[in-house]
């Protein structure tokens, strides 16, 4: 029997109904009751209820801000609660640090990975340990680690270096870490944020082999579709407060979930319009480059943009992409050509990428995209203070920055007290809105946009998608460069695909397929023979 669970989401739509286990008595790894986590003006958590149960995954889901990386890192020791209670398999615990929490066998894989790079994979799970004490047996110590690797499935050579390695592997590396230390319980946060498709599959077999075992995994993710596939529960959580507790993923939809995160209907599709394609608009010619180590980034890429057309990059991290922005937008020394609107930007100034009509929503948006100390109003006056209204002489108008400022907050919903807020204040996902606001509003020809939705909720990225369309329909050629091959396969009229610092593939979306785009992204042949794409070849 099932007992009927009906949440009402937060804002307007019919509430959705999900079904419950009717008393389940599978034994919960972690509860968590009444947490309550106070900043300097923020109520990050209040009193929030979460709990796990042995052998599942739970996906965690929120907007930006909502508390569940402030509730995770509670679980995982690294803040401390200013009220509430947490249990582990029953017994109370209070974590000082994240060593109390891996001690009591709960870890958490971060989305941004704390490897050394010059160390091999058994050095780096064996680092910070209490043994070996004295004599590092290294031989027995990698077969440990290899039959660990192999009883989940992971495919890892103990006696690599992390930086031979690539970013699944290194994932991989960072769950070893984990499980090495007895972790029974895995919080894992935007674990495929930066993983091929083929990586992401590989990871949601591990998981599941883990959960088999009687493991619980805590799953934080943005990818509604990736949560319905490997997710037995969810828990969502808005303004600091949980929404919807522990229901069951089985008959929901993305629109769903999408629905309890931001409190209003979400659409899964977007409506591109054809667009007649105008001129060339960016031309990139045999370019290449080295990145800060020095070691090749670029090697010999071409690519062509035109007016009304956006092209998608879609690659594992680092294997060029950001490099290519840079020397796009006058960042980055290269060899080779790049002309926009038939003029050369190669080895020029940023100045004179802007003045061509250039914008650039970089990967960086607090080193690259903003001045951190400075305010709202002025991070969003960085390309216009020259220009009338806001440019009166050789001085800014202090009155019309802040107009407009103002109006861009209203427009892009940009979350702060006053204009006059540093942006350093600000969360990721509003600082990437003020950003955008910026480089949009300045009706460029060329937009390179550099993980434009990283760090956003469902809504704000739908908000975001729409802009990109709107500029695509106004005319603006747009190269954009993301980790997500959804977000590329949703907005692209034609996807390239780099490996190493090459193009190894180049197709229109209406042609590509998941399975080869993949494929391409992690170094495997594309038996379809688009190898080695030079210009390009945009359809006519």
């Amino acid at each position: 029997m099932t007992d009927p669970l009906v949440v009402p989401p937060p804002g307007a739509g019919p509430p959705l109904t999900m079904t419950a286990p009717s008393g389940v008595a599978t034994p919960l790894a972690v509860e968590a009751r009444g947490i309550v986590k106070r900043f300097p003006g923020v109520l990050a958590n209040n009193d929030v209820d979460f709990d796990l149960r042995r052998g599942e995954v739970h996906a965690l889901l929120g907007e930006n801000g909502a508390g569940k990386s402030t509730l995770m890192n509670i679980l995982a020791g690294l803040y401390r609660p200013d009220a509430g209670e947490i249990r582990v398999e029953g017994a109370a615990v209070a974590f000082g640090s994240p060593r109390d929490a891996i001690a009591a066998g709960l870890g958490m894989v971060h989305q941004h990975f704390t490897l050394v790079p010059s160390q091999t994979v058994t050095e780096n799970i064996l680092l910070g340990l209490d043994r070996p004490r004295f004599l590092l047996r290294e031989r027995r110590s990698e077969a440990e680690v290899a039959a660990l690797a192999n009883r989940f499935g992971m495919r890892i050579d103990p006696t690599a270096r992390i930086w031979q390695l690539s970013v699944g592997e290194q994932q991989r590396v960072e769950i070893l870490k984990m499980l090495y230390r007895g972790a029974r319980i895995l919080i894992m946060d935007e674990p495929t944020a930066v993983l091929a498709p083929q990586e992401a599959d590989d990871l949601f077999a591990t998981l599941r082999t883990m959960t088999a075992e009687g493991r619980s995994v805590v799953f934080i993710s943005h990818k509604l579709g990736e949560v319905l596939a490997i997710a037995d529960r969810v828990t969502v959580m808005r303004r600091g407060e949980v929404t919807a507790a522990g229901l069951p993923t089985a008959g929901a939809t993305k629109a769903d979930l999408a629905r309890l995160m931001v409190g209003r209907s979400v659409l899964e599709s977007l409506d591109r319009s054809d667009v007649e394609l105008g001129p060339v608009v960016l031309d990139v010619r045999a370019v290449s480059a080295s990145n800060d180590r020095e070691l090749p980034a670029l090697r010999g890429v071409s690519l062509q943009v035109r007016a009304g057309e956006i092209v998608g990059i879609a690659a594992v991290a680092g294997n060029g992409q950001g490099e290519l922005a840079e020397v796009i937008t006058g960042l980055r020394a290269c060899s080779g050509e790049i002309l926009v609107g038939g003029e050369p930007v190669a080895n020029r100034s940023a100045a004179t990428a802007l003045r061509q009509g250039v914008a650039h929503v970089p990967a960086d948006r607090a080193s690259v995209g903003s001045a951190p100390n400075l305010s709202l109003t002025d991070n969003l006056i960085m390309k216009r203070y020259r220009e009338a209204p806001v440019a009166r002489g050789w001085l800014v108008d202090d009155a019309a920055a802040r107009t407009l400022a103002d109006g861009l907050r209203e427009t892009y919903r940009i979350a702060a007290p006053t204009v006059d807020t540093e942006v350093r204040l600000l969360s990721g996902g509003n600082l990437q809105r003020a950003i955008l606001a910026r480089e949009i509003e300045t009706q460029p020809g060329l937009l390179v946009a550099v993980q434009p939705t990283r760090g956003l909720d469902v809504g704000a990225i739908e908000s975001v998608h729409r802009l990109l369309l709107e500029m695509r329909s106004a005319g603006a050629a747009i190269l954009l460069i993301s980790e997500e091959l959804e977000e590329i396969l949703a907005l692209a009229d034609r996807v390239d695909v780099m490996y190493e610092g090459r193009i190894v593939g180049s197709m229109p979306v209406a042609e590509a397929e998941i399975g080869r785009i993949g494929l391409l992204m992690t170094g495997g042949d594309d038996d379809s023979g688009a190898r080695e794409a030079g210009p390009t070849a945009v359809a006519q």
